[in-house]
């Protein structure tokens, strides 16, 4: 399912295709290797989440998708692209969006320096766009760094608490995608009180999202989730899931026997079917439901306008994509 196939934004496609060519535009280099390093996972497509956010955000203000939004957009794009480049390298991930990762095909040191360029391309457009938007994305890199480091130091611990794993998924997930809606918000000089309105609704947004992406580490495939499925529980990071099914008394001692160091394949898939067999991933499922409320309910000051209720309902679309049977 697409979240932003919707009746009520008929030109959306349009506008993400003019993000699409200036974001291939932005990894140009004098250094063909560089170029072609940075523009990989462009390349290899996506569902540009955060530039649609922006672009959604300043149309929920009732602006024209203008040449700055469109640099807004893909400056936040550059930025998650830059952070994916160096989470594959801390993960060791040998895919990423079904094709090979950076890091698999040209090594740890060359995925870090490409990485690296694209936040310095991240930060040189955003400051073309003011010292606001400059310094808003310069912040949100801090925030990205703070929530990996708050996930990194629980790494193979299933004693992490659900308030350190929500601690880390508002630096790491959330803090963007907040970024993403006020950056819409600001290029299309909508009024504060909007400003605040579309952060608060992105940060939600982006704590339902983050939910909803680990319940599908546990429950997906990898041809859908374009990586490893269990990719999570085999590298030591125990989502809120993993942490609620721990505290299932018939299971909980049995699972914390299992994690606590990297799984092989069967101890994987063993793990996946003990948190399947709770009522863990319903539990989640109810936490992501209730961010997605609390971004719905940040909108209610911008109106009614079709693309208003469009971005305002798509946490519950999103949560509502879930399978659980």
């Amino acid at each position: 399912m697409n979240l932003f196939q919707h009746p009520s934004l008929p030109g959306l496609d349009e506008h993400l295709a003019r993000v699409e060519v200036a974001l291939r535009e932005s990894v140009g280099s004098e250094d063909q290797l560089l170029g072609d390093i940075a523009a990989h996972l462009i390349e290899a497509g996506g569902k540009r989440l955060r530039p649609s956010l922006t672009v959604m955000a300043s149309l929920a203000a009732g602006a024209e998708i203008t040449d700055d939004l469109v640099k807004g957009a893909v400056s936040v794009e550059l930025v998650h692209l830059g952070s994916l480049y160096h989470d594959d390298v801390i993960d060791e991930a040998p895919t990423r969006r079904g094709v090979e990762s950076v890091n698999a095909r040209w090594g740890n040191l060359m995925a870090i320096v490409a990485g690296d360029f694209l936040l310095a391309r991240a930060s040189e457009i955003a400051a073309s766009l003011g010292t606001e938007v400059s310094g808003l994305l310069a912040h949100t890199i801090g925030r990205l760094c703070e929530g990996e480091v708050g996930e990194i130091q629980f790494g193979y611990n299933s004693d992490r608490t659900e308030e350190a794993y929500l601690s880390a998924i508002a630096g790491k997930t959330a803090s963007l995608m907040s970024t993403s809606c006020r950056i819409g918000g600001l290029v299309a000089n909508a009024s504060r009180d909007q400003v605040e309105a579309l952060t608060e609704f992105g940060q939600a947004f982006g704590m339902a999202f983050q939910i909803c992406d680990d319940i599908l580490d546990v429950i997906g495939i990898e041809q859908s989730l374009g990586k490893p499925a269990g990719h999570d529980l085999v590298e030591g990071v125990y989502t809120l899931p993993v942490i609620r099914a721990l505290a299932v008394p018939s299971i909980g001692d049995e699972l914390r026997g299992l994690l606590g160091a990297r799984l092989d394949t069967p101890s994987r898939d063993k793990a996946r079917d003990m948190i399947r067999s709770t009522d863990a991933l319903a539990a989640s499922v109810v936490v992501a439901r209730r961010f997605a409320d609390q971004a719905s309910e940040a909108l209610e000051t911008l109106g009614d306008e079709p693309c208003v209720r469009s971005l305002a309902g798509l946490g519950h679309r999103l949560v509502d994509t879930l399978e659980l049977a």
